[in-house]
């Protein structure tokens, strides 16, 4: 990965969660990819800090799952593993069900609006082939009923899964067709709480999620032929290219 000409500068009273926030946005987001190996020096410099932030850091995303290492010998970004998706999307698809739900007293035509304008986002996406901001789309519309659940404790968790699905999620909208399908399967949701029937809104998202792994993990095959790693394209040079976000060391 090129090193950018300019490096950050971090508050130092923030600095270590800065740190941590960015490498993992740069693993979520893609910009580090599955088996990319992380070096704290190069990473430091990249960032203008001092290695012993940058370590700290890649201790707690290790501790996350989303990093591994081999002792003395490398660091690196943790590949996808299949059967993490089977073990994620039926998780989402209960508790994405229940926020649905609690949510859907207050899902009115502007949130129906922010969904549609989110559906239509991803369908651009899928047809320019972006994956990142596919992903970023289809987050957006489930964020919608997420966000109006009013239970802080179900929307944290649910958040917290989406960092580990994120990743699985660049996989699925790598090939167009299973996205396309995740847009209509978004109609019809939309469908079901425009016509205020919670129940069929419910029913499909859950069968959403359900199909979603089906399309990921045909017969829901958690040993693929590779060993288990997910594999996924290429992003775009520019896309992957990790921003600059300032000048300065630390």
């Amino acid at each position: 990965m090129p090193i950018p000409e300019t490096t950050p500068t971090l508050e130092r009273p923030i600095l270590r969660e800065s740190v941590y926030a960015q490498l993992r946005d740069w693993i979520v987001q893609g910009v580090l990819e599955p088996g990319e190996q992380l070096r704290d020096q190069e990473l430091a410099l990249r960032l203008g800090v001092s290695r012993t932030p940058v370590r700290e850091a890649l201790r707690r995303l290790e501790d996350e799952g989303l990093v591994e290492t081999a002792k003395n010998r490398w660091t690196r970004v943790r590949p996808v593993d299949l059967k993490e998706a089977g073990q994620i999307y039926p998780i989402r698809a209960v508790l994405d069900g229940l926020a649905l739900r609690l949510a859907f007293p207050w899902l009115d035509k502007a949130s129906l609006s922010t969904m549609r304008k989110a559906n239509r986002a991803l369908q651009s996406a899928l047809k320019n082939a972006d994956i990142p901001a596919a992903v970023e789309a289809d987050a957006a519309f489930h964020d919608e009923y997420v966000r109006h659940c009013g239970n802080p404790e179900l929307m944290e968790i649910i958040r917290g899964l989406r960092v580990k699905h994120h990743r699985l999620e660049l996989a699925y909208f790598g090939s167009p067709k299973p996205g396309l399908v995740s847009v209509e399967e978004h109609q019809g949701i939309m469908e079901a709480i425009k016509d205020a029937d919670v129940e069929a809104a419910q029913q499909r998202l859950y069968h959403h999620f359900h199909n979603a792994l089906a399309r990921l993990i045909p017969d829901s095959v958690s040993s693929p032929p590779n060993g288990g790693e997910l594999t996924r394209p290429k992003l775009s040079a520019q896309r992957r290219a990790i921003p600059p976000l300032g000048t300065g060391v630390l």
